[in-house]
């Protein structure tokens, strides 16, 4: 029989934004959201934004709120 596949966990070697500054995402702060978005408006990964798990998941829905409120796009074009 075959044996389960561990999965590599992968750490970004950078610092979370939001621990460092000691802040949380608000949805009415734009500027603080543009961390975590590409540049067509897309949430971006951990990985590649290097913020904690904790963090990442209140950006995602701090972008969310403000994209219901029409502070953001949803897509990429304006």
């Amino acid at each position: 029989m075959a044996q389960p596949v561990k999965k590599k966990i992968r750490k970004s070697n950078k610092p979370c934004v939001f621990c460092v500054k000691k802040t949380e995402p608000d949805f009415k702060d734009i500027e603080s959201l543009r961390v975590g978005l590409s540049n067509k408006d897309r949430i971006v990964s951990r990985l590649l934004t290097g913020l904690c798990q904790k963090h990442q998941k209140r950006l995602s829905m701090a972008v969310k709120r403000a994209r219901h409120l029409a502070l953001l796009p949803f897509d990429g074009r304006l």
